[in-house]
């Protein structure tokens, strides 16, 4: 089986939000940077698509480069738009709900 190549996305001006493209009753991600120090990862949601409750190792960035979602943090709820940012810290239970269709860039450091 041949190998896939990897599209090197560096020292190129990039929309994120052209990255991923919405998929009906979907949640696509594309990974954009994976080290030992983090990780980049753009996610499209579908309307009404989510990630359920969950834990993670590691303070996360995420913010919202199209529409509406729901972000809860051990029980907050938080509704962000466009343009918001919020950071999840480790260890405490986390979900996203897509309250549009709505794009994001997630930024996992690794400490």
């Amino acid at each position: 089986m041949p190998e896939t190549k990897k599209e090197n996305l560096t020292e190129r001006v990039i929309d994120p939000r052209d990255l991923v493209a919405y998929q009906p009753g979907s949640i696509v991600s594309r990974m954009l940077v994976y080290t030992k120090s983090g990780t980049i990862t753009v996610f499209a949601f579908d309307a009404g698509e989510g990630l359920s409750e969950h834990t993670a190792p590691y303070d996360a960035v995420l913010q919202v480069l199209d529409g509406e979602a729901l972000i809860t943090i051990t029980g907050t709820e938080y509704p962000m738009k466009a343009g918001d940012l919020i950071i999840m810290p480790a260890n405490k239970p986390h979900a996203v709900h897509a309250t549009t269709r709505f794009k994001m860039m997630l930024t996992m450091i690794h400490a």
